[in-house]
């Protein structure tokens, strides 16, 4: 039986967005988000991991120009230099935080990468500054 690995993308885009819960006030929305309850942006870290076995034929599990173009098609180009909370369809109606756009990618993501023969997505990381990462796994 051939091994299984894992893969990981990272990439980066820019992105602004403004933290704020539709019921709240720009008082509340203030004082529960901070300085993030404005306007700003971000250089996000974007990390997909994938797994499957190894093809012996090609010594792979996956061509990683497959895996970048995915990732590309399916977020990066959706989202980079745009705004999250007006311009980005799949991210409509949700609070643009990062633990709400790593669920996001990862239901994006998740039918690209399972047309890939063998794969499977693993994680989906999000982090908007160097500090913190939001890692998700799916609902399992």
């Amino acid at each position: 039986m051939p091994p299984n690995l894992e893969i990981t993308h990272t990439c980066e885009f820019a992105a602004a967005h403004r933290l704020a819960a539709p019921g709240l006030s720009a008082a509340q929305n203030a004082a529960c988000y901070g300085p993030c309850a404005r306007e700003h942006g971000h250089t996000w870290t974007l990390e997909v991991t994938v797994s499957g076995p190894l093809d012996p034929s090609r010594g792979w599990v996956v061509d990683f120009a497959v895996l970048d173009r995915l990732v590309n098609e399916r977020v990066v180009a959706r989202v980079d230099h745009h705004h999250l909370n007006h311009e980005v369809t799949f991210l409509a109606g949700v609070i643009p935080t990062a633990e709400n756009l790593a669920i996001a990618c990862w239901r994006e993501l998740e039918p690209a990468v399972l047309a890939v023969p063998g794969c499977r997505l693993v994680r989906v990381a999000i982090g908007e500054d160097r500090r913190h990462l939001v890692v998700y796994r799916g609902d399992a």
